[in-house]
Order: C-alpha cells, then structure tokens, then sequence
C-alpha cells in the first residue's frame, strides 16, 4: 500500500526449493507468474533464492525496516500471486492488539455503555 504516495514494501524475497514437492507451487508461479508481476511493480525488487530442503515461502522487506514472512508450503500459484499481493499492498507495521473493543479519543466519565441493566 502506498503511503503518502511511496509504496511501502521494497523488496520481495522468493524462497523455494528446485526438487522439494512442497515447493512445486512455487516453481509454477515463478514460471507463470512472477515476470507479470515484477512488470507491474517495477518499484519492487524481486529476488529469488534456492534453498534446498526447505519449505518455500515469501518474505517481504519494508522501508521502516519490518520483515514479514509468508510460508506458501504446498499452495497453487493462484494462491501465491495472491500472497504476494497481500505483502505488497500491506504497509509493514506490526500488529497491534488492542486492549478493549471500545476505542475513543476522550472516554466516558460514566463508564462504557452496554444493553445489560444492573438492579
């Protein structure tokens, strides 16, 4: 995604391995779909590594420096293209969880309103 106008992931890591059935997903996407979407992001620099014996996966590097890592084990290459998509239209920050469902800026002196009536 693009944040005030710069997209935000700057790098596309492919990892796969060239014998490994887990990784056979992955050889067709980098055949069918990977050289379409490098064309459509030339913003993005995508690099692809041989790992044997290890699962294949997806990591996306961003500019504030945060990493994400897809694992696509035994997916299609539909599947994959989607992922990716997913690295390069998210913006890279950590998932925050938040404390309560309710949030607001200046909170109830009262208390939370809810349905439940208290006699």
């Amino acid at each position: 995604m693009a944040l005030r106008g710069v997209w935000q992931l700057q790098k596309l890591v492919v990892n796969y391995c060239d014998w490994g059935g887990s990784s056979r997903g992955i050889r067709a996407f980098m055949e069918a779909h990977l050289p379409a979407f490098k064309e459509k992001n030339p913003h993005l620099e995508v690099v692809t590594e041989l790992v044997r014996g290890q699962h294949p996966n997806l990591k996306g590097i961003y500019k504030n420096h945060n990493e994400r890592v897809v694992c696509v084990r035994n997916l299609p290459p539909e599947e994959i293209l989607l992922q990716a998509t997913r690295l390069r239209n998210s913006l890279g920050r950590k998932v925050v969880k938040l404390r309560t469902r309710h949030v607001t800026k200046r909170p109830s002196v009262q208390g939370t309103w809810s349905t439940d009536l208290k006699m």
